[in-house]
């Protein structure tokens, strides 16, 4: 298979975002979106092995999933009626919930990132700190979703405050404290394991940016190198 090149009309969009160009251009169109996969594919890696496991989520303060809104507040004051460890219960299963989740969406999301086109990849390295995390959540939000949900359901299901919960956020939300995604416990729990994913596969790609030398890939140190 021809190879694509860097040619004159591509140039000046390809500089300007910061892809190596021109006379001595280090690599090819092909490459360069190549480079911008394998940086997703080894963010996908790494955020899956970061959460997808015991306290991925309960111990990381950047992606720990609290309850919402009013709800945080209210479990403040559960907590000091002497229901704390009911409300610290609930805690738990969400994150554990999450972790447990994380796993299983691998396999979409390595999917995504090998379908990535050359556009695609030019609007990522073009677009900033949160291109990646549109990128994925464009692509890959609402299958991951259908994925994560019944295995959320069956961690929050051991927990009897599930149902109260929902109980109590739909009420919540009939007096605006709570937004409506939020006033169902599987469904906001399944919503913050995907922001957290997403937010994780993002600090890597950052990662890979700021010192593309460490990955040891040429083509990464010549799509990301300064």
């Amino acid at each position: 298979m021809q190879r694509r090149t860097f040619n004159a009309g591509f140039a000046p969009l390809l500089a300007g975002a910061g892809w190596p160009c021109g006379a001595g251009a280090a690599v090819s169109l092909d490459e360069a979106a190549a480079g911008v996969r394998a940086a997703l594919e080894r963010g996908v890696s790494s955020a899956v092995s970061l959460l997808g496991r015991n306290d991925g989520f309960l111990g990381n303060p950047k992606v720990r999933i609290p309850l919402p809104g009013a709800l945080e507040d209210a479990a403040k004051l559960l907590s000091r009626l002497g229901q704390k460890r009911k409300v610290e219960e609930l805690t738990t299963a969400m994150n554990r919930a999450a972790e447990a989740a994380v796993p299983q969406g691998k396999e979409v999301l390595v999917s995504a990132v090998r379908s990535l086109s050359v556009e695609d990849a030019l609007q990522i390295v073009r677009g900033g700190d949160t291109a990646v995390t549109d990128f994925f959540a464009r692509k890959t939000r609402e299958p991951l979703a259908g994925k994560f949900l019944p295995i959320v359901q069956k961690a929050t299901e051991r927990v009897k405050l599930a149902e109260r919960y929902n109980d109590f956020a739909a009420k919540a939300r009939g007096l605006g404290l709570v937004k409506a995604e939020d006033a169902n416990l599987q469904q906001y729990v399944t919503g913050k394991t995907l922001d957290g994913l997403y937010l994780m596969i993002g600090e890597e790609e950052k990662r890979i940016r700021a010192d593309p030398v460490k990955t040891g890939s040429r083509i990464l140190k010549a799509v990301f190198g300064k």
